[in-house]
């Protein structure tokens, strides 16, 4: 039994520290392996009457009959309604390798009402360097819809000029990665902090036998953001290398003292670090209300007076009821909500609060308004 409650205090007290720890494959990201951007134009067909006559979908819909080898004369304007010019984009994900495919959107350029029930002809898909690195062609699949009366009336849900297709496009060339341009690898911290990069180099050191002091350091701190580690120079070592640091857990700095306040939807997150120095805050208004109200004085019947109206102003004073709050040096934000909170305050008072505080040099850390 006494081990049993020991057993259980031990996990109480390592488990906070267990929840915070993290692998290095979630914090940071190996420089070199990245994703792609393919963007490609083309032609959506088979739509019901809701593509276009644009002048750019009649060019591409007379080359597109010319690479088939049909020509029409200039005088000839094609009636197109069922095609639509799009313009698709798609990601490549690092690694991935010809025959392999990705997801497409296809988006309309033109004046095209909706692309639902269209089908994607074979569109090439080029990267930053004008090369073609997948090809895409399917049925496409759109969430929204649009219906229009003969008078004008419309409604549309969703958007009915995007579409998306599963496995739409598949990649003809890989794109070489930098896995095996150096021999080094350097992990770029997702966000940049010095404490968290040297913590990061400190767990590589200690797990795989590195020290800093006596020269065989395997990781090295660069900057902020980066630290390059000794890897294998066989790339199939360099992988079985990257597969065992990637796991590695250790503990990241906490982020900076902040404060971050949504003023659209009233949403404020407080960081754990932020403090207050000593500080009396008091927070309230004044109302006033003035409103009319017309009296009508009625003679008497006998009498030879006359109707009168009589304007009477109601003004009303209202005083909300302000407390004053005084805080002691390093006091938690944590205490100001729930100070706050106990008299009924809105999150936009809280808001105003923390502004203020922060103009009086009261806040210790950074206030981000979005």
């Amino acid at each position: 039994m006494k081990l049993f409650t020991v057993f259980l205090v031990l996990s109480l007290l390592l488990s906070p520290f267990q929840l915070q720890a993290q692998r290095i494959k979630d914090l940071a990201t190996i420089q070199g392996v990245r994703d792609n951007q393919l963007v490609g134009y083309g032609l959506v067909v088979g739509l019901p009457g809701t593509g276009e006559t644009s002048p750019f979908t009649e060019q591409s819909f007379r080359t597109m009959l010319a690479n088939f080898g049909i020509s029409l004369d200039a005088n000839v304007k094609p009636k197109i309604k069922n095609v639509a010019a799009v313009a698709i984009h798609a990601t490549l994900p690092a690694f991935r390798k010809p025959g392999q495919t990705i997801d497409v959107t296809v988006s309309s350029v033109g004046e095209a009402s909706s692309l639902n029930g269209g089908t994607l002809l074979r569109t090439f898909l080029r990267g930053l360097d004008g090369e073609i690195y997948a090809v895409a062609q399917g049925s496409l699949v759109v969430s929204g819809f649009g219906a229009q009366g003969n008078d004008g009336s419309r409604i549309v849900s969703n958007t009915p000029t995007v579409g998306r297709i599963a496995n739409g496009a598949v990649v003809e060339r890989a794109v070489p990665s930098g896995l095996m341009q150096n021999d080094y690898l350097t992990l770029n911290l997702n966000t940049p902090d010095f404490s968290t990069a040297q913590a990061l180099a400190n767990i590589i050191n200690s797990r795989l036998g590195g020290d800093v002091k006596k020269g065989t350091a395997i990781a090295t701190l660069l900057d902020a953001a980066s630290v390059k580690v000794m890897a294998p120079r066989d790339q199939s070592q360099r992988v079985s290398f990257l597969a065992t640091i990637e796991n590695f857990v250790f503990q990241p700095a906490t982020a900076p003292a902040r404060v971050v306040i949504n003023s659209r939807t009233g949403t404020i997150v407080i960081g754990q670090d932020v403090k207050l120095l000593p500080a009396a805050i008091t927070h309230g208004g004044l109302t006033v209300t003035i409103s009319e109200n017309l009296q009508v004085d009625q003679p008497n019947a006998l009498a030879n007076g006359n109707t009168v109206i009589t304007p009477q102003s109601i003004v009303d004073v209202q005083l909300d009821d302000s407390r004053m709050f005084l805080f002691d040096p390093g006091v938690s934000l944590e205490e100001l909500v729930r100070a706050v909170n106990e008299i009924g305050a809105a999150p936009g008072d809280l808001m105003a609060i923390l502004e203020a505080l922060r103009q009086a040099g009261a806040l210790q850390g950074e206030l981000v308004i979005i």
